[in-house]
Formats: C-alpha cells, structure tokens, sequence
C-alpha cells in the first residue's frame, strides 16, 4: 500500500447562484475526502489596486465571484478497497449569521488517474482549472477553479 498528501489549492469561483434575497452571498468551501473533511474562509472580494469604500460591510457580502487562494491538505492511502471510488467532493455553502447556511453547490474531482501517475512517478498535479458547480436542482451554477497535487511516501508493510 502506498500513502500520500494530496494538497488541494481552491482558487476562487465564478458566477454562483445567489441565495440571499437582500445582499450578497458570503461563500466558504467544504472539502471533503473519503472521512476528511475541512473548511475555507469565508471567500474575499477581489481586490484592485484602487482604494475603496464600502459603507455597509454587513451587508455587502462576498458575492458569487469569490478567491480563497487557500491550500488544504489530506492524507491518502492508495489503492483502497476495490469498489471505492477516489473523489475530492467541494461543496460550496453561503454563511449566514442568523439563519442556517445555504447550500449553493458543489463540484467533484475524480482522483484514481492523478493517484496512479503520483504512483508511478512520486508525485502528480491537476494544474488549476475549472470545474462546473451542480446545484441541487442538478443545474450548473457557475465554476470552481481548483488545482490538486499527489505526492507519495511508500508505506513498509511485513
């Protein structure tokens, strides 16, 4: 059995569905992998090279085009059991302070190539792209941009 770090960067995301009646989303990330699970920042707002001011933080939201530019990792254990499957599942909700968070959609990478050619060569990378975001009406709502890397320590097992 080989194991690993698999290192996921989630840059930022485009064009999500808006669940807020007044404002704007406040959009975070949960990864999850196999048992693994962790959780991004809330998102930012792009920034610009020009100073400007925002009256109501409150209300402004990050919007449905937010940048995390934040890494994450998890630790793998390649090949498992036959019938599992080795997907990264990035679920996207809207943080909401007084109300429970909305569930803006999700995306899925499919790992089992990236694991195999991290196991042939030591590591592997899924450079950073885009990923269509399934909302639970099983319709596209905007894109991630996420990028992945593998890279393996051989376990002794006797």
């Amino acid at each position: 059995m080989t194991t690993g770090i698999m290192e996921v960067t989630v840059v930022g995301a485009r064009g999500l569905k808006n669940a807020e009646f007044f404002g704007k989303v406040d959009p975070y990330v949960v990864i999850q992998y196999k048992n693994q699970e962790q959780k991004s920042t809330t998102g930012h707002r792009k920034t610009w090279n020009k100073p400007r001011v925002h009256w109501c933080l409150c209300l402004r939201g990050q919007g449905i085009s937010p940048e995390w530019n934040e890494k994450f990792k998890f630790e793998v254990d390649y090949p498992a059991k036959e019938d599992e499957q080795h997907k990264l599942s990035i679920k996207i909700m809207d943080h909401d302070t007084f109300t429970d968070d909305d569930y803006l959609g999700q995306a899925t990478i499919y790992l089992k190539e990236l694991f195999e050619q991290g196991l042939e060569k030591g590591n592997a990378e899924l450079r950073a792209q885009k990923y269509r975001v399934v909302s639970s009406d099983k319709t596209y709502h905007g894109e991630i941009k996420v990028g992945v890397t593998f890279t393996t320590n051989i376990r002794k097992t006797g």
